[in-house]
């Protein structure tokens, strides 16, 4: 099997990644209906589960595509007979990373982090009294409140379709438009900064951006009644 055909089959798996990520906002959508009809909270918790599955699932694919990278790396270096063993190297190295990863890591995947904030923004709005003592400071609950007068975002000027939350200074903007702001500023070797007036937020990281599903639902019901 050559380098070519091995980097082919990696460009389509990590394209499964997508998928992964599309039924974790699925997942996510059910939860917020569930919470809103008053949903049984077994069922809530049930989709949870379901949501740190895919989030292991997502961490899989992320590792293994790493493994992959990192011995086809080293196979470019070796002679061509090395190939033979680059099943069981991809293997090895797939392990490693693996058994490094933790229940804590699937704690803190953006998208698992954002269900659990999305919930609990729906929780503080409906139920204003518990918010006091939910965990949390208020900053996140006036920057939602915020969102629901400017769906716009600071970098298109237009309505955002798939917000993420930036969890340093609270902000929203466009996923799409924000990633590759930041994208291309890393390549010119520069620091983005947060394109809201007046915020000091000077270093956006991808890293800090999570999915905000209770804004997407907020637009999606003001699109809705728009029609």
């Amino acid at each position: 099997m050559s380098l070519s055909v091995v980097n082919t089959n990696l460009s389509s798996l990590k394209s499964c990644q997508t998928d992964v990520a599309t039924a974790m906002d699925v997942v996510t959508d059910a939860a917020m209906d569930l919470a809103e009809t008053e949903g049984s909270e077994r069922d809530i918790q049930a989709l949870e589960k379901l949501l740190l599955d895919c989030a292991r699932l997502d961490e899989d694919l992320t590792r293994f595509s790493e493994a992959v990278e990192h011995v086809t790396a080293q196979a470019r270096r070796q002679p061509p007979e090395a190939m033979r063993d680059l099943k069981d190297a991809v293997k090895r190295r797939f392990a490693e990373l693996t058994d490094a990863l933790s229940d804590a890591d699937l704690q803190r995947h953006a998208k698992v982090a954002a269900f659990r904030e999305s919930l609990r923004s729906f929780s503080s709005q409906t139920n204003p009294s518990a918010s006091q003592s939910t965990e949390g400071d208020l900053d996140d609950d006036i920057a939602v409140m915020q969102s629901q007068i400017n769906f716009s975002c600071p970098i298109t000027q237009l309505e955002m379709v798939n917000p993420v939350k930036n969890i340093k200074c609270h902000h929203h903007y466009e996923q799409e438009a924000a990633v590759a702001a930041i994208q291309r500023r890393e390549k010119q070797k520069k620091k983005f900064r947060c394109p809201y007036v007046g915020c000091d937020n000077t270093d956006m990281k991808q890293s800090d951006l999570v999915p905000d599903a209770t804004l997407r639902r907020m637009i999606q019901k003001k699109q809705g009644a728009r029609t």
